[in-house]
């Protein structure tokens, strides 16, 4: 059997060149196995652009196994109590803590985040199986008798196997948002994690089968369209969950849902946070430098686009001063604030939308162009970037840009403020700063994004409520979110029993003489 080259206590701490370059495996019943493919994705770290790893691209029959060890699991799995699944989900939180600098390390090799926001990564999918740990609580049902000796009882049952469609940008947080909940519900699980970097992926696989879960329940596949395409066809996969860019994501959730699968999908945004003058100044300003750039901005919840309402426009110089003193650097070097963005054409891309914003008439008050650290330079670096007198025509505005580059616009007013959050077609989150209740209770009414925050700028609701993202953020409408009491819903389905036992036919009763009545 193929094994993980890092360990709980072995594992990359630098972005030095890796000598032997091995190819990344699958997962299939609780063994790791090397593809027969001829077809493998590079994956490079983005702080120094090395090869690290190769993916492959599975062959078709390699994802048909996986299918059919994750249906055969399915069928014992589904039968043991929510009690018993508890108990193995206790074990994996443990062992997902025993190995946080391991995950955080390779998040850090191959998606380019900080080691210390690695950890943030890991840490929110940990709360989600935390939070799973409380499934039987979660999937009681419930009973009334609706007429004399009869009553109705619901059931939660699982729906078979599933799928998750992982996105780069958190490669430990999103598989952790599906594989708790899909497994103490009852189902099997397929991650499918991004081809740039499913170390993360691989390492909880591997505690899964630490802790106890039988061969099958949870599997991993590799690959990019062709291995989408497999999982939205095939008729055994139940349910699909991913988690990415709009344009992948409107496709995912048309297609899975014309082959009769449940989705689950969150899209892409435009996260606003409207500032108003009689706000704490000194806390919008440290909670915008970091909500903006955190992460080198590759967040579908980075507070990207401020809306300074009258004279708080005056304050944008001293954020780009606090945004100006982050430092920018390799991931695994002390102090780093942001690393790289993950791939050389996310770069370009980036640095194409900040020329783009100068082209139609904003101006660049902080420029993150060209900046490369000395000790990386051929990494993907993009500096904090501040684009100001921003209008919603322009380009920078429209789309997502995904990376550190905050667009601000100008309006005088609240109601302003709001028109504008509530024009924009994606619903995501919006914040807003000021210190009066009532502003703050009117905003909260009035917009429209799912997720609000009141001096908080990346307001992400923890596992105990669920993300509630909405408009064309969410595939749907938002009917199926992540986690929570809502994520239960979506890896069970609802079965009703009524039964009538007459009290009359109970052994041993004494038979009535009497004439019947209404009771």
């Amino acid at each position: 059997m193929d094994a993980l080259a890092s360990t709980a206590t072995s594992f990359p701490t630098t972005h030095e060149p890796i000598e032997e370059i091995r190819n990344t495996p699958y997962f299939i019943d609780n063994k790791f196995v090397q593809s027969s493919t001829d077809k493998y994705y590079d994956l490079a770290d983005p702080a120094t652009n090395n090869l690290v790893t190769r993916v492959p691209q599975m062959t078709e029959a390699e994802m048909k196994a996986v299918v059919e060890s994750s249906q055969k699991a399915f069928l014992a799995w589904k039968d043991t109590t929510v009690l018993f699944r508890q108990q193995i989900l206790f074990r994996y939180v443990q062992l997902i803590k025993d190995n946080w600098d391991r995950l955080a390390a390779s998040i850090t090799l191959e998606q380019g985040k900080t080691f210390a926001d690695a950890k943030g990564d890991v840490l929110r999918g940990l709360q989600v199986a935390e939070a799973a740990v409380g499934g039987p609580e979660l999937l009681k049902g419930e009973v009334l008798e609706v007429a004399k000796d009869m009553e109705t009882r619901s059931y939660r049952e699982p729906l078979g196997v599933t799928a998750s469609i992982c996105p780069f940008n958190f490669p430990a947080m999103i598989p952790l948002w599906s594989i708790p909940i899909a497994t103490v519900t009852g189902n099997t699980i397929i991650i499918k994690p991004s081809e740039r970097d499913p170390g993360a992926a691989m390492i909880l696989v591997e505690l899964a089968e630490k802790a106890g879960f039988p061969p099958g329940v949870v599997s991993v596949i590799h690959g990019a369209h062709d291995t989408v395409n497999f999982i939205l066809d095939e008729p055994s996969i139940k349910a699909v969950s991913f988690v990415g860019g709009n344009k992948a994501g409107e496709y995912i959730y048309s297609r899975a849902s014309a082959n009769g699968k449940r989705v689950q999908a969150n899209l892409g945004a435009k996260n606003h946070a409207a500032v108003l003058p009689d706000c704490n100044k000194n806390q919008f300003l440290n909670a915008v430098t970091g909500a903006a750039f955190g992460a080198a901005g590759q967040r579908c919840m980075a507070l990207s686009t401020l809306v300074m309402v009258g004279e708080t426009k005056e304050w944008l110089p001293e954020l780009a001063e606090r945004a100006k003193a982050l430092k920018v650097d390799g991931g695994f070097e002390d102090g780093a604030d942001l690393g790289p963005v993950i791939s050389p054409q996310s770069k370009e891309r980036i640095e194409s939308l900040i020329a783009s914003a100068e082209k139609e008439g904003a101006k660049i008050l902080l420029d993150g162009r060209g900046f490369s650290p000395s000790k990386y330079p051929n990494g993907n670096f993009i500096a904090p970037t501040i684009i100001t007198d921003v209008t919603t025509d322009m380009t920078c505005y429209k789309q997502e840009i995904f990376g550190p580059v905050l667009v601000c616009l100008n309006v005088e007013t609240l109601d302003e403020a709001i028109e504008l959050i509530n024009k924009n077609e994606y619903g995501n989150g919006a914040a807003i700063f000021t210190r009066s209740g009532a502003t703050a209770e009117t905003f909260r009414r009035k917009v429209e994004p799912g997720q609000i925050g009141i001096n908080v700028p990346i307001p992400v609701p923890l596992p105990m409520f669920s993300f509630t993202g909405n408009k064309k953020s969410i595939a749907g409408g938002g009917a199926n979110t992540f986690y929570g009491r809502p994520g239960i819903n979506f890896y069970t389905q609802q079965k009703t029993v009524t039964a009538l036992w007459q009290s009359a036919d109970a052994v041993a009763n004494k038979a009535s003489v009497n004439m019947p009545t209404l009771q």
